[in-house]
């Protein structure tokens, strides 16, 4: 039988640099994480999966944006 709490711990994520505020409010809507204000910056928190898709969206669009700037 299947865990059904198998992966629902929450893990942090501190953002990478170049994440605008419409990039961060996207990445929120789009995934299941929340935004924590820390004294060490602002973290994406939710499970481990949504986070990784979050990060990789967030990556993608940073890299797009930077092709538009060249």
């Amino acid at each position: 039988m299947e865990n059904k709490f198998a992966n629902t711990e929450e893990y942090e994520l501190k953002l990478p640099n170049g994440v605008g505020e419409q990039m961060l409010a996207h990445t929120i809507e789009k995934f299941d994480v929340k935004l924590e204000h820390t004294e060490y910056g602002p973290k994406l928190i939710g499970t481990q999966e949504e986070l990784e898709k979050a990060y990789d969206f967030l990556i993608n669009a940073i890299q797009e944006r930077l092709k538009e700037l060249e």
